[in-house]
């Protein structure tokens, strides 16, 4: 005999988009250039994400998808009226960094950006559908790669508190479902999407990563605090693991050596071990505790 499985009252289905990924109108009201907007598809493509070529502008010969990606900045009010047709009760959506402050260091957000999501948010209480937003989903400001380094740089610490606060006082009451950073465990394996990293020559970068990786854990810390501040109504999260690529491929890769795998595997889930323990492990991969700053 079958037994029949029913969803619990209040139960949050839905679907996921990212800013990068749908939004496009890069360069519009005010929105300054971000990380994704440089990333190509093409050959290339693996050296940009992973920081081992820089791409800090448009250039000819590439194809850039986020600049224009599906149009949902123009057309959002039809996408969200198709997803409460299709019964969603949950929209999982990103905040694109750079159209709240298009440089990232401004000491004034843009207020163009601020209304755009408010409007979205609305639209989607319009028809029931709880809005779970992720504050940063591979975005970065180009502006603070450029000039501090990325997720280097524990400056960056100070830009997205500032980034948090605005997002949590003008949409208290809209948004009540918060993830800090998607996919935290991609600075290790596309740091420049990730984190904003690019590498230089002779440089360690598993030291980087590791850095960067702290400065963002801490960051997560940092924005709970403040959330429960300003609404303790807010309910938190990180999403701490990618798991498509990282956790599901073979674990006998076409080098022919399992330990690479097993290595990969053991890094991303060290981000799962801090979101459960708020503890640092004594060693992460390569780089000693001691190292963080």
């Amino acid at each position: 005999m079958t037994e029949k499985l029913t969803f619990p009252d209040g139960f949050l289905w839905g679907g996921a988009t990212a800013a990068n990924q749908c939004e496009g109108a890069y360069n519009l009201e005010g929105r300054g250039l971000a990380n994704v907007d440089v990333v190509p598809i093409g050959p290339d493509r693996e050296a940009i994400i992973t920081g081992q070529k820089k791409m800090f502008s448009f250039e000819e010969g590439y194809f850039y998808p986020a600049k224009q990606a599906i149009d949902m900045y123009h057309h959002y009010k039809e996408d969200i009226a198709l997803f409460a047709e299709m019964g969603f009760k949950t929209y999982r959506l990103s905040i694109a960094w750079t159209r709240i402050f298009p440089k990232g260091d401004e000491t004034v957000p843009n207020e163009a950006g601020l209304a755009f999501y408010e409007d979205l948010f609305k639209e989607c209480h319009k028809y029931g559908i709880q809005p779970l937003v992720t504050i940063t989903h591979f975005d970065c400001p180009m502006h603070l790669i450029t000039e501090y380094g990325g997720w280097r740089n524990r400056r960056m610490l100070d830009f997205y508190e500032k980034l948090c606060r605005t997002l949590f006082t003008r949409y208290k009451g809209l948004v009540k479902y918060w993830l800090t950073f998607n996919e935290i465990n991609m600075i290790l394996h596309a740091p420049f999407m990730g984190a904003g990293l690019c590498f230089e020559e002779g440089e360690n970068q598993e030291l980087v990563k590791y850095q960067a990786a702290h400065y963002e854990l801490v960051a997560s810390a940092l924005a709970t605090k403040i959330a429960h501040e300003i609404d303790p109504e807010i309910r938190w999260d990180v999403c701490w693991l990618q798991g498509n690529t990282i956790l599901t491929q073979p674990i006998q890769e076409t080098t022919g050596q399992p330990w690479r795998k097993t290595a990969r595997v053991t890094s991303s889930l060290m981000f799962k071990r801090v979101g459960n323990t708020q503890t640092t492990p004594r060693s992460s991969g390569s780089v000693s505790e001691s190292r963080f700053k």
